[in-house]
Protein backbone atom coordinates (compact mmCIF):
# COMPACT_ATOMS: atom_id res chain seq x y z
CA UNK A 1 0.00 0.00 0.00
CA UNK A 2 2.69 2.47 -1.02
CA UNK A 3 0.09 5.20 -1.23
CA UNK A 4 0.78 8.61 -0.78
CA UNK A 5 -0.88 9.55 2.91
CA UNK A 6 -2.52 12.50 2.79
CA UNK A 7 -4.32 14.28 6.12
CA UNK A 8 -8.44 14.86 6.17
CA UNK A 9 -8.28 18.22 7.93
CA UNK A 10 -8.14 20.45 4.89
CA UNK A 11 -4.69 22.21 6.22
CA UNK A 12 -2.81 20.82 2.82
CA UNK A 13 -5.58 22.77 0.49
CA UNK A 14 -5.73 25.93 3.14
CA UNK A 15 -1.71 25.84 3.32
CA UNK A 16 -1.42 25.66 -0.81
CA UNK A 17 -4.33 28.96 -0.96
CA UNK A 18 -1.58 30.50 1.00
CA UNK A 19 1.33 29.69 -0.82
CA UNK A 20 -0.75 31.17 -3.80
CA UNK A 21 -1.46 34.03 -2.62
CA UNK A 22 2.06 34.97 -0.98
CA UNK A 23 3.56 34.18 -4.36
CA UNK A 24 6.02 36.47 -6.27
CA UNK A 25 5.69 35.43 -9.44
CA UNK A 26 3.31 37.10 -11.69
CA UNK A 27 0.49 34.32 -12.12
CA UNK A 28 0.49 34.14 -8.27
CA UNK A 29 0.62 37.44 -7.56
CA UNK A 30 -2.59 38.70 -9.95
CA UNK A 31 -5.12 40.01 -7.85
CA UNK A 32 -8.34 38.10 -7.68
CA UNK A 33 -10.60 40.78 -8.55
CA UNK A 34 -8.65 42.30 -11.16
CA UNK A 35 -10.37 42.28 -14.81
CA UNK A 36 -13.59 42.09 -16.08
CA UNK A 37 -16.83 41.60 -13.38
CA UNK A 38 -20.47 41.02 -13.73
CA UNK A 39 -22.42 43.76 -12.86
CA UNK A 40 -26.42 42.98 -12.85
CA UNK A 41 -28.96 45.71 -11.65
CA UNK A 42 -30.39 45.85 -8.45
CA UNK A 43 -33.65 45.78 -9.26
CA UNK A 44 -32.53 42.54 -11.25
CA UNK A 45 -31.03 41.12 -8.45
CA UNK A 46 -34.22 41.98 -5.89
CA UNK A 47 -35.90 40.28 -8.55
CA UNK A 48 -34.11 37.22 -8.41
CA UNK A 49 -33.48 37.05 -4.81
CA UNK A 50 -36.91 37.89 -3.68
CA UNK A 51 -38.59 33.98 -2.99
CA UNK A 52 -35.01 33.13 -0.86
CA UNK A 53 -36.01 36.36 1.05
CA UNK A 54 -39.18 35.14 1.68
CA UNK A 55 -38.50 31.56 2.41
CA UNK A 56 -35.68 32.86 5.01
CA UNK A 57 -38.54 35.23 6.44
CA UNK A 58 -40.80 32.02 7.24
CA UNK A 59 -37.77 29.99 8.04
CA UNK A 60 -36.77 32.73 10.85
CA UNK A 61 -40.32 32.86 12.20
CA UNK A 62 -40.83 28.83 12.50
CA UNK A 63 -37.59 28.90 14.26
CA UNK A 64 -38.68 31.22 16.53
CA UNK A 65 -42.21 29.04 17.09
CA UNK A 66 -40.34 25.88 17.54
CA UNK A 67 -38.13 28.27 20.61
CA UNK A 68 -41.54 29.53 22.04
CA UNK A 69 -43.11 25.98 22.17
CA UNK A 70 -39.79 23.85 23.39
CA UNK A 71 -38.64 26.56 25.81
CA UNK A 72 -41.44 28.49 26.81
CA UNK A 73 -40.15 31.78 25.49
CA UNK A 74 -39.61 34.23 22.56
CA UNK A 75 -36.68 32.49 21.27
CA UNK A 76 -35.12 36.17 20.75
Amino acid sequence: MGGKKSEACGRCSVSTAVDVTQSDDEEGAEHPFAGDRIEIEESKMRSVVRHEVFMGRIKDRLDRFAARVIFGKSGE
